[in-house]
């Protein structure tokens, strides 16, 4: 059985009213957000967070990240220090996620957080937030594709990878930030970036005058989503800083090509011809896709500038390029 597919086109309230329906009855249900879609269920259900990780195949160890409908409904269940509200009210809604400790009584389930005593957290743009405000609980929602695979940032993505494993997905058109969201921890002096994503670490510091303190790479623990070593993976093999192409290969570029010799390339894609790192990011994970379904040898990927945007375009990259596990 194929996933019905409401657009949001249908109206929001159609799709919402929908949704709500399958996530009361248990049962998880692919949303758009402005990072990518997610795979949505009830946060404080065990059966329906069971079924997150039964249809992505993805390890328990793994925590979720919860989505929350406001900063009000995310101090019902986490504890806040000054810099993490300050942090929240500043980029909330929007994609920043806090890791923070859990209150106890909350009602979040030990399935979503790994058994963990902290949980991550964000406040989502959109449909996906007007869904939990009408849900009235907090979504665990990560990415809606196969464990370990390319993250979806359309509804065609989900469909093709889970379609037949769900019974409903909302269609809202392409993620406009197209990676997932930076997750950090705040310690006493300083910012932890456990993974970066759509708010880059400049950004951070700007809002915090704090310092950033990047992850141990591989991290030895895994505290938040996104920190395995292999992870966003196509099914072919990804070669990183390419300066040339190998035939059968596809090439993902970025920029100017002019001194790129294509020619024996299978494929040729351009994150942003003018070499916007807002635009690769939003094109990058349907680019993977793309030269995947391409039947291709490998994906060569050429040199990307590690700034802002940068850093979280790398950081998916190099994960996908990782030995698989």
């Amino acid at each position: 059985m194929t996933a019905k597919i409401i657009h949001i086109s249908d109206g929001a309230e159609t799709a919402i009213e929908a949704a709500k329906a399958a996530l009361s009855k248990s049962l998880p249900v692919a949303i758009p957000t402005e990072t990518v879609y997610g795979l949505a269920a009830d946060a404080t259900d065990p059966v329906a967070i069971t079924r997150i990780y039964e249809t992505k195949g993805r390890p328990r160890f793994n925590p979720l990240i919860c989505h929350m409908a406001d900063l009000a409904m995310a101090e019902r269940y986490a504890i806040f220090d000054p810099v993490s509200r300050r942090l929240a009210e500043h980029f909330w809604p929007g994609p920043l996620t806090l890791v923070l400790p859990l209150r106890e009584g909350g009602g979040i389930h030990p399935l979503a957080t790994a058994g963990l005593d902290t949980v991550g957290i964000r406040v989502p743009k959109g449909l996906a937030s007007a869904l939990i405000h009408s849900f009235g609980r907090p979504l665990a929602a990560p990415s809606a594709n196969t464990s370990g695979m390319v993250s979806p940032t359309s509804a065609l993505h989900v469909t093709e990878d889970l379609g037949e494993k769900l019974g409903l997905i909302i269609d809202g058109d392409a993620s406009p930030v197209g990676v997932e969201s930076t997750i950090v921890r705040v310690e006493k002096d300083c910012i932890r970036l456990l993974r970066p994503g759509g708010v880059s670490a400049e950004a951070l510091a700007a809002a915090t005058a704090l310092p950033i303190l990047r992850p141990q790479s591989p991290s030895p623990t895994i505290e938040a989503p996104g920190m395995l070593a292999s992870h966003y993976a196509p099914t072919a093999p990804v070669r990183l800083n390419a300066r040339d192409v190998v035939p059968g290969e596809a090439i993902i570029c970025f920029g100017d090509t002019s001194t790129l010799d294509l020619g024996q390339a299978a494929l040729v894609l351009n994150l942003s011809p003018n070499g916007d790192l807002r635009e690769a990011a939003a094109n990058l994970f349907d680019y993977l896709k793309k030269a995947d379904a391409a039947s291709v040898n490998g994906i060569a990927v050429t040199p990307i500038p590690h700034e802002g945007l940068g850093e979280a375009i790398n950081d998916r990259l190099t994960r996908a390029a990782a030995p698989r596990t």
